[in-house]
Parts: C-alpha cells; sequence; structure tokens
C-alpha cells in the first residue's frame, strides 16, 4: 500500500508542485476560510447544505476541535516564546490538548469550561519538542523534548524535499533517464523508511521511487522497479542509492486507466437503475453546536482529526425502559494501521508502513464525492487541520454522517402453532452511520461507524485503490519456473502483486454506565457426560474469568478456542443482578505471522495479540507510540502493557485489531474493489429485554411517494 504523500510530485514543473499545494493546502488564506457548499439530501431535489465560515466558528463542548482563531493564535503565542525568537520551527501537529477526562465528564452545558490547551510538536535541531500551549493564559506551559527513538508525523514539506533532492542528484537521475523514462512523464514519491538497526539511526531519512506516468493517471501499476534513492531529510542530501532492476522492463500502461470516461467497452450488463434513499420530510438526526449528533436513541461528540482520521466521543445511548441517556463509550477512535509488505528485496523491505503515525489518516482524508461515497441524504462535516507552517486549512467534506435503511431485519418471527390467525410480525432495520475515506497513497480506507437502535455499534474498515505493485521480466505464468519464488502472483503483464498485511488498530474507551469497569473473558468449555448421565457425551458450559491485570487480558484468538470478550461495571446490576455490559465480537482477525523480533513487528507489537486491555492513560492515544516515524518499536501499546497494572473496576481502555491478509489477484488490477471487514460492540446484559420490542412496524402509507416528473 504505498505511503506515499498523500500527494504525488512530478518532476518536470515548478507548476505542478504549486498546483498541488493549492489543492492539498486548501483555502489558507484570512477570508476564505469557509468550507464550499454541500450537498444535502432530499426526495424532489438536492438541496445545498449552508456553507460554513470557519473564521466566525467557536467552540461549544470541551472536546471540540482547535477553531481558526485558537490555531491562529498559538502561532503568535509561539513566535513570542523566546526559544523560537529568530525563527519559525517546522509544526509536524497542533491539536487540542484534552482535558482531563474527569474535567470533561463534569461539564455541563452553560457552565465554564476547562481551559483550552493547544499540543504542538515541533522539530527542531533534529530533537522533537512537545509543547503545552494554554489558550486562556497566553502562553506556553510545558515543553518536554523526546528522549525515546523516532520522529513526528511527516510533513508535506519533507516528501516535496526527499523528491526534490533525489531528482537534483546526478546519479539518480541518469539511473531515470537509462530506464527510458521521459522526465515529463515521471512521478517521484517520497515514502516512509521505518526502522532496520544502527546505520539508519541518529538522522532522518526517507526513501524516493519513481514510475512512469506515460498515457495513464495510475501511474502506481508503473513502477520503475529496483531504483531507490534514500534521502536524508535534514542534511538534504542522497546517501545512498539502490539500482537493482536495470534488466526488469516498465510494465505497460494499457488498460491501466480507471475512469469512467476512458472505459471504451460496453457494459457486460445492463446498467442498474437508479436505487433512492432520500428522505422527503428530511433525515431524522440533528447535528448540534457542529459536532453534537442525535439520532434515534443515540447521541456522541464527534470530530475530525489530522492523524487518526475520526474521533467518537461520549456515545450514549437512552435506556428503552427509564428514558435515561446511559454512556457507552467514551472515547474510540483508529489509533494506528500497520501494513508491511512481504518482499526482502533492497527496494521492498522498509514497505512496513504506519499510516496514521507517519502520514495520518485525517491529513489523508478524501473529499467525500455525494451520491457514490455517501448518500443524498448525508451530512457533511469539513476537518479544519494546521499545515508546518501552523496556518490553518479546511479539509473540506471529509466526514459524512447520514442514515440508511440496510434491508436488514431488525427482528421477526412467524407463529401458526398456537395462533389463529397466525402471527407475523418483522421490522425493518434503519442504522445511522459516520463514515470518512483516507486515501494513504495508493490505498483507500474507508472508516464507518455504524449506530443501532438496539444499541450495537458497528465499525467497518473497506480497503480499495490500487496495489503497490512490482515490475517482472514475466508477462504470464508459463514461463516461471516456480510461481512460489515471487513475492506475490502475476496481476497484469509484467506485474507481481506484493503479498501484504493490513492491521487497523482501534482505541475504545469504553466507559459501560460510567469509568469504572471490568474486562471479563467469558470462554466455551466442553466438558464430558458421566456415566449414564445422558445419551449425549459432551456439552459447553460457559465459564466468566475477569481479567485482574493487563497479562489476564491480553487475547489471542482462537477458532477452537472461542471466548466471548465482555467490558461490564460491576456496580450497575439489572433487575435480575447480571452486570451491565458490553461484548466485543470480532471480525475480521488475521494475525501477523512476522518474527516478533523482525524490525517491523518490534514497531507495531500492538499486532502480537488481537485485544488488550489497559488502565486509562490519557498519554497512551496511540498504539504505535506518539513518535511512530523510524522509531524503534519502545513506546507502544505492547510496552506499555508489560508493566501489568491492575484493570479490575478501573477505568479501563479495549484495544482491538482488524486485520487483513491480501494476497492479490487479477481482480485487483488496475483498481481494487472494495473488501471490509468488521466488529461489533454489543449490548449484554446492558437492557432489561430486547431494547427495540416497541419499534413499530412499517406500513406501505409511511413511505414516501415517488413520481416521475415528467410523464411519458
Amino acid at each position: 500500500m504505498a505511503k506515499v504523500s498523500c500527494i504525488h510530485f512530478s518532476f518536470i514543473s515548478f507548476l505542478i508542485l504549486i498546483l498541488f499545494s493549492h489543492s492539498w493546502f486548501p483555502l489558507l488564506k484570512p477570508g476564505i476560510l469557509g468550507s464550499r457548499n454541500r450537498v444535502f439530501g432530499s426526495l424532489s431535489k438536492t438541496k445545498v447544505q449552508q456553507s460554513k465560515n470557519h473564521l466566525t466558528e467557536n467552540y461549544h463542548h470541551p472536546l471540540d476541535p482547535l477553531t481558526v482563531k485558537e490555531i491562529n493564535k498559538v502561532r503568535t503565542i509561539l513566535s513570542l516564546y523566546s526559544p523560537f525568537f529568530s525563527f519559525s520551527p517546522t509544526i509536524h501537529s497542533l491539536t487540542l490538548e484534552e482535558p482531563d477526562k474527569s474535567r470533561v465528564l463534569g461539564s455541563k452545558r452553560g457552565h465554564p469550561f476547562p481551559p483550552r490547551k493547544a499540543r504542538v510538536i515541533v522539530l527542531s535541531d533534529g530533537k522533537s519538542h512537545v509543547i503545552s500551549v494554554d489558550l486562556d493564559l497566553n502562553r506556553v506551559t510545558d515543553h518536554a523534548i523526546n528522549t525515546g527513538s523516532g520522529y513526528p508525523q511527516i510533513t508535506m514539506e519533507d516528501m516535496n524535499m526527499a523528491v526534490n533532492v533525489a531528482l537534483s542528484n546526478a546519479q539518480f537521475n541518469k539511473s531515470v533517464l537509462e530506464r527510458g523514462v521521459g522526465l515529463s512523464d515521471l512521478v517521484c514519491l517520497g515514502l516512509s523508511a521505518g526502522w532496520y538497526g544502527p546505520s539508519e539511526e541518529g538522522r532522518r531519512v526517507m526513501k524516493v521511487q519513481c514510475f512512469y506516468s506515460e498515457n495513464t493517471p495510475n501511474f502506481y501499476m508503473r513502477p520503475i522497479e529496483g531504483l531507490t534513492a534514500t534521502v536524508d531529510l535534514d542534511n538534504k542530501q542522497v546517501v545512498q542509492i539502490f539500482n537493482t532492476g536495470r534488466n526488469i522492463p516498465i510494465p505497460p500502461g494499457n488498460n491501466t486507466d480507471y475512469r469512467f470516461q476512458v472505459q471504451d467497452k460496453l457494459p457486460e450488463k445492463d446498467p442498474l437503475k437508479s436505487i433512492s434513499s432520500e428522505k422527503s420530510n428530511g433525515p431524522n438526526f440533528i447535528v448540534e453546536d457542529e459536532h453534537i449528533v442525535k439520532w434515534a436513541n443515540w447521541e456522541f461528540h464527534l470530530k475530525a482529526d489530522q492523524r487518526v482520521g475520526m474521533v467518537i466521543s461520549q456515545a450514549r445511548v437512552r435506556d428503552s425502559e427509564t428514558g435515561e441517556t446511559r454512556s457507552v463509550m467514551y472515547k474510540g477512535f483508529a489509533s494506528e494501521l500497520f501494513v508491511p509488505y512481504m518482499d526482502p528485496d533492497d527496494s521492498w523491505y522498509f514497505k512496513t508502513y504506519m499510516d496514521a503515525g507517519e502520514f495520518g489518516l485525517g491529513a489523508c482524508s478524501s473529499k467525500l464525492v455525494p451520491l457514490n461515497d455517501c448518500p443524498g441524504n448525508s451530512y457533511f462535516m469539513d476537518g479544519v487541520f494546521v499545515a508546518s507552517d501552523g496556518k490553518p486549512y479546511v479539509q473540506p467534506n471529509m466526514i459524512c454522517v447520514f442514515e440508511r435503511n440496510s434491508g436488514d431485519i431488525s427482528w421477526r418471527h412467524t407463529e401458526v402453532i398456537l395462533t389463529d390467525p397466525k402471527i407475523n410480525e418483522a421490522r425493518r432495520k434503519v442504522t445511522l452511520v459516520v463514515r470518512m475515506s483516507a486515501s494513504v497513497g495508493n490505498y483507500d480506507y474507508i472508516f464507518d461507524w455504524e449506530f443501532q437502535t438496539d444499541g450495537l455499534i458497528r465499525v467497518k474498515v473497506g480497503l480499495s485503490g490500487m496495489l503497490m505493485v512490482k515490475g517482472t521480466s514475466y508477462e504470464n505464468v508459463y514461463g516461471i519456473h516456480n510461481q512460489e519464488d515471487l513475492s506475490g502472483p502475476l496481476v497484469s503483464e509484467n506485474v507481481i502483486g506484493v503479498l501484504h498485511d493490513h492491521y487497523i488498530n482501534f482505541h475504545l474507551d469504553m466507559d459501560i454506565d460510567g469509568p469504572n469497569n471490568s474486562f471479563v473473558k467469558v470462554d466455551m468449555v466442553k466438558e464430558s457426560t458421566l456415566q449414564g448421565q445422558s445419551p449425549r457425551k459432551s456439552y459447553l458450559k460457559a465459564k466468566r474469568n475477569i481479567a485482574k491485570t493487563e497479562n489476564d487480558a491480553k487475547i489471542k484468538l482462537k477458532l477452537y478456542d472461542p471466548s466471548e470478550f465482555h467490558v461490564i461495571n460491576p456496580d450497575r446490576r439489572s433487575r435480575l443482578g447480571n452486570p451491565s455490559g458490553y461484548k466485543l465480537v470480532p471480525g475480521g482477525t488475521a494475525a501477523s505471522l512476522l518474527d516478533l523480533y523482525d524490525p517491523p513487528q518490534l514497531r507495531s507489537a500492538f499486532t502480537n495479540n488481537q485485544i488488550w486491555v489497559t488502565p486509562y492513560n490519557r498519554t497512551e492515544q496511540y498504539a504505535g507510540g506518539l513518535f511512530v516515524c523510524q522509531s524503534k518499536g519502545d513506546d507502544t501499546l505492547a510496552v506499555w502493557s508489560k508493566r501489568n497494572r491492575p484493570i479490575e473496576n478501573r477505568d479501563i481502555v479495549l484495544w482491538y485489531t482488524l486485520g487483513f491478509h491480501h494476497i492479490p489477484c487479477q481482480e485487483d488490477f488496475p483498481i481494487m474493489p472494495t473488501v471490509s471487514s468488521s466488529f461489533d460492540l454489543k449490548p449484554v446484559n446492558f437492557f432489561e429485554r430486547n431494547p427495540i420490542l416497541r419499534v413499530a412496524p412499517t406500513a406501505e402509507d409511511d413511505l414516501p411517494v415517488c413520481r416521475p416528473s415528467t410523464s411519458f
């Protein structure tokens, strides 16, 4: 999955760089920091969602992201801070420093909020500085320097600089020209380098590789194989060049363009008629104060985040019996995304990307396409992020919220034995979906958080975009003596789809009816019957084991050793005495097979288990650590959890890793159909009975009447 820049840099023209910079940092100039018009659903016609002027935006909740005014205020404070008097440092991150959890939980509408603070990460003199800025006091209140390994998130300038340095190197340019590539069709990408020992320590490095874009926008399918430059970002010089693929042809460009307008073959099937999901009388959800989403029996805080994409906070569901709004989750987000490629060659071994910590899922987020990414009844939300010079910019339409009639059934039963007439009851399922997409180089990741009226939360990740491919001299399999010698199967002429994995770790700060919870592993255990007891020889029992410490909650999923995984509040009991809880229902369960001491596995040690539980610690947010780039893995979920801290009846965080093994195939060329997997957070003894028992059935009269606008 290439982790490129999130944008692509071409050699030939400074103008192209300017155009890309404009598209990547939109709306930087004061006075035009507003989101563009956005589509909002209607059955009769498409309405325009009100444009938002981010310059006048204020915060309304302790977890609201920094506003444009606040970001500009932080820049001013930093410019007056003595360490940075003489220069403006490169800003790698500028986000809200969230208040203590207790302060947030104690906040009430109309009361004063906790102090607003910003956390700024800058790189200066080769050192990573973490700075806390108090916006109420107008000053820096804390300044720490990272003493561990790793560097901050890569900036756009870092990626462009790496490419510029490589293309200013005579040996590298000569190597490109020797491949017969015209410089006007050259596209080069800056790639994160990982960490592979002492030779790469003490300096920030990136890898640069190039592609041939002649006659296709899908340059990913035309790699200049075996040519890699290692660039020292701080000294702005090439420190190493690998050029081992001189005899490997560049794959042809035919049939690589995925755009609709260039497809010249007729469809194999009749095109589908349009299916409408719009509502005639507007949506059932509302968005209050820009970030509070309310729908059916759910309420939660939603915001965009430059590193992790989007964050769901303070998710609460209304009890169907009492009407009480009850806490389910304090905070949930994708904390890291690890993608290792399985090829040890010089130009491939380092491709073990950590997308959130190295590039930023929010920074790489895509502007969602109405009616295609999101249905017509969607509400769109912008992200307000920060460029490396500290100026705010808008990532428009990066999140959408919409209702979905899934076509599924919420519950049903038909009874014909004891009744006359027979009972035939069914209820349709309608859900609320929060979606974003991140285009991290060649791969596109679609993240969905789906809320259901029965209290279930489903988290789904979809993978699409382009394969990261390897050039080869083989045009078909007939000339290959042993296909297993390749790093993946042929997916087109001269193109290998390299085998790789995807692991998405989710930080799930569950607060079931309050912060103090426990983790319970409910094992399904086979029991044997006693002689003469029963015609049966075996049966299953459920045995509950409450985790006392972190080690008790480290879970490797096993098909033939099944368990359920509950987060409960031991102090909140149902009328029957069962503790209130939610259970994690795993979905994609691919596990990392890499050696535990392989450098990329040390960095991504959160994949050693599918489930972890840690005590809440506001500094432990990201499974791969705060400083991921070139880290040694010395500040990860696996390292924190070695302390084996107590977790029973405490404020705890559940961590779950969704995994995919990807063996590419021809259908993945030239662009991949989306493949997805999900996991559920499902109530278990949280409600007194079925919480959607009283949902009314749907009748014909409840549906909108659709008529064609023109008669034929």
